[in-house]
């Protein structure tokens, strides 16, 4: 029989992905496992596997192909010999669309979906044995909940997310209902108009640029962010650090003052429990563990891996993770879990001269810390005297749906307590 293999969604917000480059032709014998193509995300490119085997009978997309809708059928696999001609005119499934921003979809081919009990209204129902179970443990209506699997089919992302994120789920899928269009303001044809008659250069958006401008600004104009600013005292990390660098020099590890700042935010968030929270539209997710994302800058976007149990990593640790963390963002080798997830977030422009700033969180989680460059500024001392310190400025950036003023005070003061007395966080 033969099997539609779907554009799969191989990252939580890829819509549409570009078919880079085919593995296989037309012909060749597959099996469970083997490399089909390389596939274009809005994060990275990545391979993509078979998970059944049999013959290449058809290649639906050919290399190169952009804008292809997840779900979309790219491929037919079949048995020798088989005629696959009608499969191949068969139209895409009405009910495949583009997965939901923040659903995570399967990351493999998947044959089509097998039948299912119907729903109240009377059409067939798709869902994964798992999706079902979730659901009758949570008490929702699977006819209720929109698919992101392959033909509409529902699985378990979809019921995990039924209650948390129902409005942004529809908010992520409406831009790509209209076309692409990223935020309200002067369209194409009305900017073009603007500069009739100057030099310009159009530059294309790419999947990553078009990600990155829908989630800012859906988070910018829907979450309440407040905002806390401290100044760091950095002179006894700076001597701390030095210290520490030459006994780590040997093993060829060198602890920048990010690694310090990683492990100060993921012990503030131990010790201030009620802040390591997210926002899941009905409720929030307080965590035990401390999962810290860090902004890491690429050609054309961001990306913002997730340090995970950070609070139990040694510095070197830390430090040695988010080199390799960071390494392979820049070169699009990272895997959708590692930069998915995570309570909180940095994003530090120190290093880029850059004096103070407000940072955007970043959905669902419940605050950014914002960090500038430490330079030498004047500060009055503890007996009252004024003297010269190293002074870094920070800014967190707060959902006030998740952390109230107090708590995120607490936190901001927990953050700076740790950076300023470093000795303390090896304890």
């Amino acid at each position: 029989m033969a099997i539609e293999i779907l554009m799969p969604a191989l990252s939580p917000t890829m819509e549409e992905g570009t078919l880079a480059k085919w593995l296989v032709k037309e012909g060749d014998t597959v099996q469970s496992g083997d490399l089909l193509a390389e596939i274009e995300t809005d994060k990275a490119t990545m391979e993509f596997e078979a998970v059944d085997e049999g013959v290449v009978g058809k290649l639906l997309v050919a290399e190169g192909t952009e804008g292809v809708k997840v779900n979309t059928a790219i491929a037919i696999i079949g048995e020798e010999g088989e005629d696959m001609s009608a499969a191949s005119a068969a139209p895409a499934p009405a009910t495949a669309a583009a997965a939901p921003a923040e659903a995570p979809a399967p990351a493999v081919a998947t044959p089509a979906a097998p039948a299912a009990p119907a729903a109240s209204d009377g059409s067939r129902l798709f869902a994964t044995p798992l999706a079902r179970r979730i659901a009758a443990d949570k008490g929702l209506d699977l006819s209720t909940i929109k698919g992101s699997g392959p033909h509409g089919r529902i699985i378990k992302a979809d019921v995990e997310n039924a209650t948390a994120q129902p409005a942004a789920a529809a908010a992520s899928s409406a831009p790509a209902a209209k076309g692409g269009a990223l935020a309200s303001g002067p369209s194409t044809d009305q900017v073009l108009k603007m500069y009739d008659g100057r030099e310009f250069e159009e530059v294309s958006l790419n999947g990553m640029r078009k990600t990155v401008a829908a989630r800012l600004t859906e988070a910018k104009q829907s979450v309440p962010h407040f905002y806390l600013r401290r100044d760091i005292q950095l002179d006894a990390l700076l001597k701390f650090r030095s210290q520490i660098n030459k006994t780590l020099e040997p093993r060829g590890i060198k602890l920048s003052v990010n690694d310090f700042i990683i492990k100060a935010c993921a012990l503030a968030l131990q010790e201030v429990p009620e802040a390591n929270a997210v926002w899941a539209g009905d409720r929030t997710l307080k965590f035990s563990a401390s999962d810290v994302a860090v902004a890491v800058a690429v050609e054309g976007g961001l990306f913002t891996p997730v340090l995970q149990d950070a609070e139990t990593k040694s510095l070197s640790a830390l430090s040695t993770q988010m080199k390799d963390l960071a390494g392979r963002a820049r070169d699009g080798k990272l895997a959708p879990h590692e930069y998915v997830g995570g309570s909180f977030a940095i994003s530090n422009l120190g290093m880029f001269g850059i004096d103070n700033f407000d940072a955007i969180i970043n959905p669902p989680h419940g605050a950014i810390l914002a960090v500038g460059a430490g330079t030498k500024k004047p500060v009055v001392g503890a007996d009252g005297e004024l003297t010269v310190a190293t002074v870094m400025s920070t800014t967190l950036s707060v959902d006030h749906r998740v952390i109230d003023g107090a708590l995120g005070a607490n936190l901001l003061n927990a953050i700076k307590a740790n950076l300023e007395n470093p000795i303390g966080m090896l304890a």
